[in-house]
């Protein structure tokens, strides 16, 4: 985490609502490390951002979940709350998912609001993959799920619903050609592509995806800001969604809940793009 720009981002949206804020690291090997320390015990503790790869095992430290934290499984985002509980003031910690709105908002821009029609394609089976089926869910988009571990692919097709494929061509059994030609329709029927694969993994689509369709394709990584996939999806001449976008959406979503006023939107996406904009 020594390399979030959430301090940043959050640290500038507090100074410019004048609000007395702070936004700090913490960083732990372990939830119990965190969850026992003074830090988190103290009355002035308002709540944090979870990250990889504390987002599951913090759920059992929550005391009231979201309904989408607890659709996808895994919460980014905690609120501490005083509520008046059996004639005392008790301290509830709330869990939450930003993630997907993350996600969900840049896309909704995008498609020009939620679509009846077409299907996302979503690469990756890990809890952001999770966020990125929800997230589908919302815009109205069927959904298709491919991962080099199958069994991953088949966990999100269980919760979200969905196809799994076993390879990108497009020809082949259980190939996305395959399926797309059972559907009775082109690859035209593809509106989104979501990407959760490390941009380590240098992955690229095969190039027929593309090029029919011009699918919206989001790369979910903010760093490097320019990845192998978004270079392909660019040169087709597909729209592209990047990660610094979805690293401000999802903090404005938890400065939101954290304060219960209106982010200063403007300014946290300014630094996000200061952090993130190759020089």
């Amino acid at each position: 985490i020594a390399y979030s720009v959430s301090p940043q981002m959050q640290g500038a949206a507090f100074a410019a609502t004048g609000l007395p804020h702070q936004y700090g690291r913490a960083d732990v090997e372990k939830v119990e490390e965190f969850v026992s320390s003074d830090f988190f015990k103290d009355a002035l503790f308002g709540g944090c951002s979870v990250t990889i790869p504390h987002k599951q095992a913090i759920i059992p430290y929550v005391d009231v979940m979201s309904d989408a934290a607890a659709t996808i499984g895994s919460v980014n985002t905690l609120v501490v709350r005083e509520e008046f509980q059996d004639e005392e003031m008790k301290r509830v910690i709330y869990g939450d998912n930003t993630d997907w709105r993350g996600i969900f908002n840049p896309l909704e821009r995008q498609l020009g609001g939620r679509s009846d029609e077409g299907y996302a394609l979503i690469l990756g089976g890990g809890g952001t993959a999770r966020a990125a089926a929800y997230a589908a869910v919302q815009l109205g988009l069927k959904r298709i799920y491919y991962n080099r571990t199958p069994e991953k692919a088949q966990d999100l097709a269980e919760s979200f619903g969905g196809t799994v494929i076993s390879s990108l061509e497009k020809d082949g059994k259980d190939s996305l050609g395959a399926f797309l030609s059972e559907e009775g329709d082109s690859v035209s029927l593809i509106r989104v592509v979501i990407s959760t694969l490390p941009a380590s993994a240098g992955f690229a689509l095969p190039d027929w995806v593309l090029e029919s369709s011009k699918p919206v394709v989001f790369d979910v990584n903010y760093k490097p800001y320019h990845t192998k996939l978004l270079g392909q999806a660019e040169d087709a001449g597909c729209p592209v969604v990047r990660g610094s976008e979805m690293l401000w959406e999802q903090g404005v979503g938890q400065f939101e809940l954290w304060t219960g006023r209106t982010a200063p939107y403007a300014v946290m996406k300014a630094v996000v793009l200061q952090n993130c904009l190759p020089e």
